[in-house]
């Protein structure tokens, strides 16, 4: 009881001094400007808090992408894979708790032998160990520490693994969507085309037309189907990174062309100080900063001396049916301090390491903030000047189409050549894949810029 008794004293005497060595974590501050440059003058269609209540894509309003994005938590491999790292991460996590439990044994054998010719003697031996490190200086706080921090790093690389996947989809699929529409309008085009090649054709068998006009009818006709035909290599492509986002063979994936929407929704950005909370690289890269930092603690706690507590209980006897008996027992039970007297600068150098790592994942995190910055800005001024393009030329398309009749009626009354209509056709094709460039553009910023800001997540969801 005496030793127990001790042993108890050097325990409660030891947590009473415990205390973690090395930096308390304090976040890296960052001085965020009041208000995007970008941003004046330009006013979003969509109400605040749309990000807040629903999954982002739906301020779309498209089933098809609705179904489509749901597929990407399920079957996104590279969303699996995050996810399985995180669970890895957590294992960590429970692992760095468990040093601060004591670890326990059991025992139990048989032996025979002789000695110099003796008798062989049966020898059964049957026990407990204990060991426990006391946590003094730290060490296994920081560790956890370290871990609970990396953990939610790898939590943040999920959602930005989620999201990236998502938003590619999005791009993809207004991508698609555009080469849909640019596939009807090259229907439509070969369609009036085909009328202009009949009227030429009409106008050349009652003598009032030459040859050339019929050959360039025919030239421009063969060069729009062409275009018909190659449109269809895009689709193709976007149709099976699709596929492979959602987790699906691209031959068993196919998506039904449908129209593109014309309206394009977008959602404010907000502060720049609130993107600090909303985008889940930045998040992982502050995680990373007080892993690092917590890594400090873990290296100077080296210097301090370690203390464990230790104890066994064993019996050893020939007879196993006497075997539990005082005669046979043997326990020990005790502290012991250890530490290192010389290491050739080892602890030094690897406390130097810790604070250079510190050092470099605070840059690293200011880096990531600056950039994240800057996509919102890139997005917005986008969005603002595709916008103001965006009303050109739909002016553009009304005018060319309008030109393009007009000279098309000017051809049947035999007051202008045929190269003046296949210029106007040619003009109002050029508009039409502009203008349908622009609306493309408009979407994918608008994605983008959602995207940016971290489509709806937030940091609190780490803790």
């Amino acid at each position: 009881m005496t030793v127990f008794r001790a042993a108890g004293i050097a325990v409660a005497g030891a947590l009473v001094a415990a205390c973690a060595v090395g930096p308390n974590y304090q976040r890296p501050a960052f001085d965020a400007a009041p208000a995007y440059k970008e941003e004046s003058g330009w006013k979003p269609t969509e109400p605040a808090d749309t990000l807040n209540h629903e999954p982002w894509w739906k301020i779309f309003d498209d089933e098809t992408l609705d179904a489509l994005e749901v597929k990407i938590d399920v079957s996104n491999q590279n969303v699996k894979a995050a996810a399985a790292a995180v669970d890895q991460a957590r294992a960590l996590v429970s692992q760095a708790r468990s040093g601060f439990f004591p670890t326990i044994g059991l025992n139990a054998g048989r032996e025979r032998g002789s000695t110099d010719g003796s008798p062989t003697l049966t020898t059964d031996t049957a026990g407990a160990t204990a060991s426990w490190s006391l946590d003094i200086w730290g060490q296994t706080r920081r560790t956890l520490e370290s871990d609970i921090a990396s953990a939610q790093a790898s939590a943040a690389a999920l959602a930005l693994t989620r999201l990236t996947a998502q938003g590619d989809l999005a791009t993809d699929y207004f991508e698609l969507r555009a080469q849909d529409q640019l596939q009807r309008l090259l229907d439509d085009t070969v369609v009036a085309q085909e009328r202009s090649l009949k009227i030429t054709e009409s106008r050349y068998h009652y003598g009032v037309a030459a040859k050339a006009d019929v050959v360039s009818a025919q030239a421009q006709l063969l060069s729009s189907q062409a275009q018909q035909v190659n449109a269809q290599i895009q689709r193709g492509i976007l149709e099976h990174a699709i596929a492979v986002l959602v987790g699906e063979q691209p031959a068993v994936f196919s998506l039904t062309p449908m129209p593109m929407r014309a309206d394009v929704p977008t959602v404010p950005p907000g502060l720049p100080s609130t993107l600090l909370e909303r985008r889940p690289d930045v998040a992982q890269a502050e995680r990373k900063v007080a892993a690092a930092s917590a890594q400090i603690g873990v290296a100077v706690s080296a210097y301090f001396p370690s203390l464990t507590l230790s104890g066994s209980d064993q019996y050893t006897g020939t007879s196993l049916s006497k075997l539990f008996t005082v005669p046979n027992r043997i326990w020990s039970v005790g502290p012991s301090l250890a530490g290192t007297l010389f290491d050739g600068g080892l602890r030094r150098a690897e406390v130097a390491q810790a604070r250079a790592a510190y050092e470099a994942s605070i840059d690293t995190y200011r880096q990531i903030v600056l950039a994240g910055l800057q996509q919102v800005e890139d997005e917005i001024v986008t969005l603002r000047v595709l916008e103001k393009q965006a009303v050109i030329e739909e002016a553009a398309v009304k005018a060319s189409r309008e030109a393009e009749a007009l000279t098309l009626n000017q051809y049947k009354a035999g007051t202008v050549p045929y190269s003046s209509v296949i210029t106007a056709q040619t003009t109002t094709l050029s508009s039409e894949q502009t203008a349908l460039t622009v609306l493309s553009d408009r979407l994918q910023a608008s994605v983008a810029l959602i995207e940016a800001l971290g489509g709806g997540w937030n940091a609190a969801q780490l803790h």
